[in-house]
């Protein structure tokens, strides 16, 4: 007994000198962010290989009308986003190399975000205690997933589910806006008066081409320690819809409660599922962005939609990898 003990106390501390080493290190990289304050392990965050903003937001989103946008093909993913009678797409070409958008959406300030490596295309309000915050990258993961950083305070927030984990708002949550990722002639159709974000700087980047090349059929995730998931490829797509305390998966909020996650395979295969309070539906039409050299020819990975029951407004939802649900709600149960 007394051996376990003291092989524990060597783990802890060798765990509390990798956590002050990194935290070290990323005062060193200049950051404010008050490291003391932190609800995950250290060891758990990598470097993704940029350094902070090195994958740079867009701060100042440019938008043309849905009519004047050709370069886009009708399969092309986007993200749709209405608020308030003003709709937006951000395509995938462009989030991509951004991964964050800082905006403004009917009035309501929102940062929209897409994880390549998680495929998690997700929107917030970007209000925090009623302030709106403009966010960055942080040039690091955890679970593989994108963290960024608020820029008032420099605390660290987790992409996929909303969450300050290092830092002065640590355990505060944003909230989710319901949009649709979905392909370039669904948004064009239901918004033919919208608006197309496009590149400040056509040459800042190759828009349309994709630099994860055949990720989404590749047998392991990038970057990622945890443990898979059972029964499922954890590069298989899953639809996660969280839990807003009513049982069934409510139009955003803090999210109560394990998350509903459907395998996409098995919604493609019904096309329509009831689950509790929610209706989730597929059809084909969208490519994948991380496919193909060009995001226009990627596979058909189709378009999901989630509405409440029985009104039908929209359901905040996300389409992303098996591993990445397992990873971040591991007690939910991934339906196959």
């Amino acid at each position: 007994m007394r051996i376990i003990c003291l092989l524990f106390a060597v783990v802890l501390a060798s765990a509390a000198t990798t956590g002050r080493a990194q935290e070290s290190r990323w005062k060193a990289e200049g950051w404010r962010t008050d490291f003391s304050r932190s609800s995950v392990d250290y060891a758990e965050i990598l470097s993704g290989g940029p350094p902070k903003d090195g994958i740079p937001p867009i701060d100042n989103p440019k938008f043309e009308s849905v009519s004047s946008v050709a370069n886009l093909s009708d399969r092309e993913p986007v993200i749709g986003l209405s608020i308030n009678g003003d709709a937006r797409a951000y395509p995938l070409r462009i989030l991509t190399w951004h991964e964050i958008v800082n905006d403004k959406v009917g009035g309501t300030p929102v940062t929209v975000t897409y994880c390549p490596l998680c495929n998690a295309a997700i929107v917030f309000d970007a209000r925090v205690d009623g302030e709106a915050m403009s966010f960055g990258t942080t040039g690091k993961l955890r679970n593989s997933d994108l963290i960024m950083y608020d820029r008032k305070t420099e605390s660290w927030w987790q992409q996929f589910v909303g969450e300050s984990i290092v830092g002065q708002h640590l355990g505060k949550k944003l909230k989710l806006v319901p949009a649709h990722l979905e392909s370039w002639l669904d948004f064009r159709s239901r918004h033919p008066q919208g608006k197309v974000l496009v590149p400040n700087n056509l040459n800042m980047r190759p828009y349309g081409r994709n630099p994860y090349v055949n990720y989404d059929i590749a047998t392991t995730p990038f970057l990622y320690r945890g443990s898979m998931p059972e029964g499922i490829s954890p590069m298989a797509r899953v639809v996660v819809v969280r839990r807003n305390g009513d049982g069934g998966g409510g139009g955003g909020g803090d999210g109560d409660g394990e998350p509903i996650v459907v395998a996409l395979e098995l919604l493609r295969k019904s096309a329509n599922m009831k689950l509790g309070s929610v209706q989730l539906s597929w059809k084909s039409g969208q490519a994948s962005a991380l496919h193909t050299s060009e995001i226009a020819e990627g596979r058909d990975v189709g378009t999901v939609s989630v509405t409440r029951i029985p009104d039908g407004a929209d359901v905040a939802y996300d389409v992303t990898f098996a591993f990445v649900a397992h990873a971040f709600h591991p007690n939910a149960e991934i339906r196959r």
